[in-house]
């Protein structure tokens, strides 16, 4: 079974409430009752009412099982507004913009609040809505994991080849989010991927740190950085399987591993690689997908108290599908 077919599947397992706060965009609009007919999560389309059904009639879409619901006349709003200016009470937010935010015309902060209040497992926005502000209400709203300050991202990247990651799934961090993470958030984005790793793949991570140097085979300050953060690592999860620095072959293939770095609990059987930083996550991925012919699934937001995640402005129909149930699974917890 194909690893979106499989997360899809776990979505099934156990029900959960996603919200798309971009009902204004015609494609959520459509996948909103296909996501409902799938049967992969309970949908909230965020917009109104009377204004969603006509523009499912004019797309020909259906939208039965849909909860639709306008933030403006929600019973609930009332409520989250003293939230958030409790929230952001240190940055001086007061009631009427607190209300501006909640009642915006992207819907991204009320949806960003249904989630940190229960009301949905999970936020699905990006559409329309540039990756910086979906960013900004969950970090603002949500917030990031107990441990965890910084909100990164995860490829689940499936290649052609069984022998490498977990029957040829890898999961890549950070390639889509943080341009030159320091050593405190390198280690948190270990630790978050490492989760991630448990949710999707359903096994224990192994997670690599990679560089361009194993074991000391190089000295250069950004070496130095990523022993650093291997550190942070084992501190904040005492129990992960971790080792670095690490390079790539010597992380991925078994012979390389036992030969540059024995004993290690990682080498050659990584199913986890955490790049230094962006540049090599971004270039590592596409060289991956483009050249290897991989498939890379994602990026998946990780690192927040509970799942928003973004999608790509030019995303279709399926992506808003299969990205809502990777977030319904996320919420699973």
């Amino acid at each position: 079974m194909h690893l979106v077919d499989q997360i899809k599947a776990k979505a099934r397992a156990s029900l959960q409430t996603v919200v798309l706060p971009e009902g204004y965009d015609d494609r959520m609009v459509e996948a909103a009752g296909q996501i409902v007919k799938d049967g992969l999560a309970r949908v909230v389309l965020l917009g109104n009412p009377d204004a969603l059904q006509k523009k499912a009639a004019e797309l020909g879409a259906s939208l039965d099982g849909v909860t639709l619901l306008d933030p403006k006349t929600s019973p609930k709003l009332s409520g989250y507004v003293d939230e958030l200016v409790a929230l952001r009470k240190k940055k001086g937010l007061s009631r009427e913009d607190a209300e501006k935010l909640l009642t915006g015309e992207d819907n991204l902060f009320y949806g960003a609040m249904m989630v940190r209040k229960g009301d949905a497992g999970g936020a699905v926005a990006g559409a329309y809505n540039t990756t910086g502000d979906v960013l900004r209400a969950a970090f603002q709203v949500v917030g990031t994991a107990p441990g965890i300050n910084t909100v990164s991202s995860v490829f689940l990247m499936v290649t052609k080849t069984p022998e490498f990651g977990e029957n040829g799934v890898i999961c890549f961090a950070d390639c889509a989010v943080n341009p030159n993470p320091d050593a405190q958030a390198l280690a948190e984005i270990a630790v978050s991927t490492a989760s991630s790793c448990k949710s999707f793949l359903g096994v224990d991570a192994r997670v690599a740190m990679l560089s361009f140097s194993t074991k000391g085979s190089a000295k250069h300050e950004d070496a130095d950085k990523v022993l650093k953060a291997l550190e942070i690592a084992r501190k904040i999860a005492p129990d992960l399987q971790i080792d670095g620095e690490l390079q790539a072959d010597a992380a991925l293939l078994p012979k390389v591993g036992a030969k540059k770095a024995p004993g290690s609990p990682v080498a050659g059987k990584a199913n986890t690689v955490i790049f230094p930083d962006l540049d090599a996550g971004n270039i590592g991925y596409k060289l991956v997908e483009r050249l290897a012919g991989a498939e890379a699934v994602g990026p998946i937001i990780q690192g927040l108290a509970k799942p928003v995640n973004d999608l790509s402005r030019g995303c279709s129909v399926d992506d808003i599908i299969s990205v809502s149930a990777i977030t319904a699974v996320q919420a699973q917890g």
